[in-house]
């Protein structure tokens, strides 16, 4: 086409077959009726056409029929079987939680709420640094590179320098040029870390503790490019850019929306609000409904009660539970999560436990792989299985597979708080000495003792 004086006169159209994929919806049409069957809809007479969908070229007839599909899918009634209540609305979700809701005391030492604060600064920091470069490992392939190295059941970092010709060549992943421990001196940039930072730095520290759903929303286009953030986020993103703000920007063109996005973002509003897990979910609930719905919000809820809850008690059990508190009880969530106490008192060992989600969720599908819920689930197992051992805790988040980094990052985080950083053994923390990086608008890098110091000016 020659550009001379015919731009405005005729229709310009996306490059489809260009575009990144998690940008395309028709790209995720199969992802779309995962999602609308898992929320309950009758959709299963709509599989063949989702298929037949999928398997067209990308252009815009396509993208045409997929909107098309979803409309008539979200007006499909739900199953009269099925057994969940999921509300995405604030006062729902609060109205549904469990009766026996049990109340935590707000710190009152602050050199010791301090010392948990920058226990789960750092445990996130490093779990995450575990999981990253096995990040979309598979659960075999995992379990091969661990008895080759002397590391199995997994008890410390992967180093690069352990990996042999031999073991590279054995696995269909790809374990050349990531980023592991002995090939760093700081933290690398993760969006496991990113969003942890974002809060402190650029919502909490601009907006206030009182910050909207619109105000995330800006934050994150003022914040980091487009590239920066991933499947749910990515669909938000570009969602505010065209002017579809919360709650729309969660749900239009977002076949991810309970996918693991909001999970790994409810750190920080359990940080500064220890001992007050109500008000940590209620942050997390701000935060997750731009880009998320039902058990997609819910998980960060829960991650972020759990952790108001940590910063004032030691009883991991009473951990977990109070972040189940904060949820609808007849969630997904709510029942899996439950499930894994069940397990532990049948006796079931965590091996036992692990291979249960994996004969549940495929982790060669990305809609399982991603998820919230089998995710949560291998948080749950380690913090439960974990004995209260930092260690043994991120090793067990991490050795399930699945979203592996997301789940070491959120365990390290959970029982960082728990035990504070002295508790932490120097192993863990001193290849990135106290520093992280961060692809944030002007922070290219962080001290974790100045991320410290605004979480204390940030805690009410």
């Amino acid at each position: 086409m020659h550009l001379d004086g015919k731009i405005g006169f005729e229709r310009l159209l996306p490059d489809y077959a260009a575009l990144q994929s998690w940008e395309v919806y028709s790209a995720n049409i199969l992802t779309e009726f995962r999602q609308m069957h898992d929320e309950g809809r009758e959709v299963a007479k709509f599989k063949t056409l989702a298929q037949e969908i999928a398997a067209l070229p990308r252009c815009k007839e396509k993208e045409d029929m997929a909107e098309s599909l979803a409309e008539l899918m979200q007006k499909a009634p739900m199953r009269a079987d099925y057994p969940y209540f999921e509300p995405s609305d604030l006062d729902e979700i609060r109205k549904h939680r469990p009766a026996d809701r049990k109340t935590f005391s707000a710190p009152k030492n602050k050199e010791s709420l301090r010392e948990r604060i920058q226990g789960a600064w750092l445990g996130r920091i490093a779990g995450c640094l575990l999981g990253k470069p096995i990040e979309g490992i598979r659960f075999h392939e995992l379990n091969y590179i661990l008895q080759q190295t002397g590391n199995y059941p997994l008890k410390r970092y992967i180093r690069a320098d352990e990996l042999t010709e031999e073991i590279i060549s054995a696995c269909s992943f790809k374990l050349r040029g990531r980023c592991f421990v002995d090939t760093i001196q700081i933290a690398p940039f993760d969006d496991d870390t990113n969003y942890t930072v974002m809060a402190a730095c650029k919502l909490i520290d601009v907006y206030g503790r009182d910050f909207t759903p619109a105000d995330v929303a800006r934050c994150w286009v003022d914040s980091q490019p487009k590239n920066a953030y991933c499947t749910a986020e990515r669909v938000a993103f570009i969602n505010f850019v065209n002017g579809y703000y919360p709650p729309y920007s969660a749900i239009y063109k977002n076949a991810f929306r309970e996918w693991i996005g909001a999970q790994i973002r409810g750190d920080y509003f359990g940080y500064i609000n220890p001992g007050n897990p109500e008000l940590a979910a209620e942050m997390a609930w701000r935060d997750a409904s731009i880009s998320h719905v039902k058990n997609g919000i819910y998980g960060e809820m829960f991650v972020a009660a759990m952790l108001a809850c940590a910063a004032v008690c030691d009883d991991i059990e009473a951990v977990i539970k109070g972040g189940l508190s904060e949820i609808p009880e007849k969630s997904r969530l709510y029942e899996a999560i439950s499930e894994v106490f069940s397990w532990r008192d049948k006796g079931l060992t965590v091996e036992e436990c692990i291979k249960i989600v994996h004969e549940r969720y495929n982790e060669s599908d990305s809609h399982d792989w991603c998820h919230t819920i089998p995710n949560a689930i291998l948080v749950a197992i380690s913090l439960l299985y974990g004995e209260c051992d930092f260690e043994k805790t991120v090793c067990l988040a991490v050795s399930g597979a699945f979203d592996c980094d997301c789940n070491g990052a959120t365990a390290g985080s959970v029982i960082g708080m728990l035990l504070g950083a002295k508790k932490i053994p120097s192993c863990w923390t001193e290849s990135f000495n106290g520093q992280l990086q961060t692809t944030l608008f002007g922070l290219e890098t962080v001290s974790v003792a100045s991320l410290c110091d605004l979480t204390m000016q940030h805690i009410q």
